[in-house]
């Protein structure tokens, strides 16, 4: 188990934990929650042995802090050109050792070490470790053909899914997860539900998605103001408890207040008279030695709302055979979604849903003008004014300014013109204050870059909100604060997020993209996750037939050349022409004679076939055998080394088996045509 007692963790001069304590044990799944700044982030740091507490003790299994005993997403962003499958299975640290363990055993010509480090290989799932790589990356939204693709040839948003398929890739006994969902869509997040529900392991993560956290965490820990407090239950548990600890505490403190405020009036009334002066003073060592309760704070860390609009125009947008996708230099545009008849009105809350990479983005891009349509008409109603909140915030922000010189270019170019007070107070309610206002944005959190977007979408007065995964890095009480906001907003929203409880509060219609269409879903978020099921699961089935594709399709060019060679050799009566001439008969002739000529050549092509195919079978069900003796604690040194030895030369012979029983069935499939 983890167990922290009394820690105390300093970063620079700011507290992060203070006297913390707490115990979580094997198997649980814990939500570690907690406002942004709070020190989540920290403590996982203190957990992974990259921080040190400054006070206190830390105890984890020490099997845990071996290699591949715990594992977390690496924050930093891959440059490497090779494949993204073999990228994943490098998080597998076990496998990795095993296949080094084997290499070093081979260059020594130590048939005791290969035939340990086959044995291990084994146990690692090395034969299936390429396929469970492969079924991570198509969970996580990745195409096979992406599967196979550079990782430089991805973006950093996919590239921090890569490093989250690593870190899931390895069979840890425990997983740090830290906002895991940020770069995820709807879909994505969905499998990752499923798959953290069925890992085995102890799991600690941190999310400020509600409804993901009641999904898998059993455990809420909670980490405000240096304190550790542990509940049972997920996040919806938590809010109860904590609301009821809460209005307990504030009953104690408001108790409290009162006998203080009695004692001190003792205490000035008394202390004075001899007579009472021994009642006084031990009242004024009973006020001493009181614990004080600290009053419970509970206002909203963040609140903030949309102005009223200057007009509604209706319709907001009209959409004639639109086309979204990206104009490229030099070649023809590449369509993404095309064929768009819609029209958008005041008031509508549309909420954009579609599996990942269908073009989401890319229609909300071309509505905010952002990006240019490839062909179709948009016509916009007179009076619109867009709010763009981009998934990317590097689309809006520019990373060597501060808030100041944001909102000043912005009110000077889009307006309404502002002075420089009335814009720090502005920016004040966004909790930017102090020198902060001029701070580079390159210096900001996540939450914090997410919090200045919001604040020059509210500046520009908006009647039209299109958000493009506006709650990315923002903390629960934000994202409440969002929800109220766009509740509250007289315009119209149209909201792409995996946020299931913000699409749930804010949406009552949704757009599907898909197939390079966009369409009404008939049905509420519950009906789209059952979609996704039935996607997956379709995904998944054409993956493991691409997997086997090749077999398959030689053993059918096999079976199919059988076929044929039979009906040649020997034709039925309704293959014969009904027409009896002497041109018909040389035809049939010429016929006969080049299927014969077939026949010839493939006849040795299939035996060798058939041969490479049996030798194949016998070769892995040795390999098999010896494997499972290898891994045998009864097993002798020598026996062992010879096993090694003989397991190395299978392996080898099996490489060139399935080689040639390829070229073999490309060969019968060219003859055949």
């Amino acid at each position: 188990m983890i167990v922290l007692k009394n820690v105390s963790l300093l970063r620079g001069v700011k507290p992060v934990l203070d006297q913390a304590s707490a115990t979580l044990h094997p198997g649980e799944k814990v939500g570690l929650i907690g406002r942004n700044g709070a020190g989540k982030s920290s403590l996982f740091s203190l957990l992974a042995g990259r921080l040190h507490p400054d006070a206190g003790d830390v105890e984890i299994p020490p099997a845990w802090l071996q290699p591949g005993g715990m594992a977390e997403v690496a924050q930093n962003m891959p440059e490497t050109d090779e494949p993204a499958t073999d990228f994943v299975l490098q998080g597998d640290a076990r496998l990795m050792k095993a296949k080094a363990d084997l290499v070093a055993a081979e260059e020594a010509d130590d048939g005791n070490a290969i035939g340990e480090a086959h044995a291990n290989l084994a146990e690692a799932g090395v034969f299936d470790a390429p396929a469970r790589a492969q079924a991570l990356l198509l969970g996580l939204g990745f195409t096979l053909e992406q599967a196979m693709a550079p990782v430089n040839s991805f973006s950093g948003g996919w590239r921090m899914r890569l490093q989250l398929a690593r870190a899931l890739m390895c069979p840890a006994k425990l997983l740090l997860l830290d906002e895991p969902t940020n770069h995820l869509d709807l879909d994505a997040l969905v499998w990752l539900e499923a798959w953290l529900q069925r890992y085995e392991g102890t799991l600690l993560i941190i999310s400020h998605d509600r409804e993901f956290l009641d999904a898998i965490t059993k455990v809420t820990l909670h980490l405000d103001d240096g304190k550790l407090t542990r509940y049972t239950g997920g996040y919806t548990a938590f809010e109860s408890m904590r609301a009821e600890r809460m209005s307990q505490q504030q009953a104690a403190f408001s108790k409290q207040q009162d006998k203080i405020a009695h004692l001190s009036k003792f205490i000035a009334r008394f202390k004075a008279q001899a007579s009472k002066a021994r009642q006084a003073q031990s009242r004024v060592k009973a006020l001493e030695r009181m614990e004080k309760l600290a009053p419970v704070l509970t206002a909203s860390d963040f609140q903030f709302n949309f102005p009223e609009p200057l007009s509604l125009p209706n319709p907001m947008l009209s959409l004639k055979e639109l086309a979204c996708g990206y104009h490229r230099d030099g070649a023809e545009p590449l369509t993404i979604v095309s064929g768009i008849n819609r029209s958008v009105l005041p008031g509508q809350r549309i909420g954009i849903l579609g599996a990942n990479g269908q073009g989401k983005s890319t229609v909300v891009k071309t509505l905010s003008r952002m990006n240019k349509l490839v062909s179709g008409e948009i016509t916009e109603g007179k009076g619109l004014s867009i709010g763009y909140f981009a998934q990317q915030e590097l689309d809006v922000l520019r990373m060597d300014e501060g808030p100041m010189q944001h909102m000043l270019r912005l009110a000077r170019e889009v307006g309404p013109n502002a002075r420089e007070q009335e814009l720090r107070d502005f920016l004040g309610r966004f909790q930017f204050t102090g020198d902060m206002v001029n701070q580079p944005v390159h210096q900001f959190s996540g939450g914090e870059k997410a919090r200045l977007v919001l604040a020059l979408v509210v500046w520009q007065r908006p009647n039209l909100l299109l958000l493009d995964e506006p709650t990315n890095h923002l903390d629960l009480t934000t994202r409440e604060a969002l929800s109220m906001a766009l509740n509250e907003f007289e315009g119209t929203v149209m909201l792409v997020s995996h946020d299931r409880a913000l699409l749930r509060e804010v949406c009552d219609e949704f757009w599907l993209v898909a197939k390079g269409e966009v369409s009404t879903f008939d049905g509420d978020l519950d009906d789209y996750q059952k979609y996704l099921a039935d996607v997956a699961r379709e995904t998944a089935l054409a993956a493991r037939a691409a997997r086997d594709g090749s077999k398959a399709l030689a053993a059918q060019t096999a079976q199919a050349t059988d076929q044929a060679a039979s009906s040649h050799t020997e034709p039925t009566a309704s293959a014969e022409p009904t027409v009896f001439n002497s041109k018909g008969k040389e035809d049939r002739k010429a016929q006969a004679q080049a299927r014969a000529r077939l026949n010839d050549q493939l006849r040795p092509l299939k035996a060798e076939l058939k041969k490479v195919d049996e030798r194949m079978a016998k070769a892995a069900e040795e390999r098999d055998k010896l494997m499972q003796a290898l891994g045998s604690i009864s097993i002798g040194p020598s026996e062992r080394a010879d096993g090694g030895k003989r397991l190395k030369s299978l392996e080898e012979e099996i490489e060139q088996l399935e080689a040639r029983w390829l070229e073999l069935g490309e060969a019968i499939e060219r003859v055949g045509n």
